[in-house]
């Protein structure tokens, strides 16, 4: 059955990728009282290597991490399909934690987020606005650039 979410990710030119299995000791989702919890994802480009670096430094400017956070979030889609068998069961995004590996003097976390939000906003409508956090961190798992989890409330 082709969704909403399916034609919006065709009309953005974007596939989704196989949900990526975990790398240590935890599940990629847990589903609990309405809510579907996911675990951190983290960026893959579509030839499977990782986007690495930290922003505020050479090659990694707000639009490297603007993408960096929409391929996480399109990984979050993906676990979500995974976990639920499909997409037609999600009833909203109800928060993105977004964490962004930063130089000392970089403060534009907000905006790197806006790659993930702005995706799950066009995949799911108005049921894609979410609260949301925007954290700069010091360094990230593998050394990527971003990484997202998500909560959504699923019927």
């Amino acid at each position: 059955m082709t969704t909403h979410v399916d034609r919006a990710l065709a009309e953005l030119g974007l596939t989704l990728p196989e949900a990526a299995a975990p790398v240590a000791s935890y599940v990629p989702t847990v589903q609990a009282g309405g809510l579907l919890h996911i675990s951190g994802q983290i960026p893959f480009r579509e030839d499977g290597s990782l986007m690495l670096g930290r922003l505020g430094e050479e090659g990694c400017d707000l639009a490297y991490g603007q993408e960096a956070a929409r391929r996480c979030a399109l990984m979050l889609v993906a676990q979500a399909k995974a976990a639920l068998g499909g997409l037609e069961r999600v009833q909203r995004v109800v928060k993105l934690g977004v964490f962004v590996s930063s130089a000392a003097d970089f403060t534009q976390q907000p905006e790197v987020a806006n790659g993930a939000s702005n995706l799950m906003v066009a995949l799911f409508g108005e049921a894609g606005k979410h609260a949301r956090s925007a954290v700069g961190v010091s360094v990230l798992p593998r050394g990527v650039a971003v990484e997202v989890d998500a909560i959504l409330a699923v019927d």
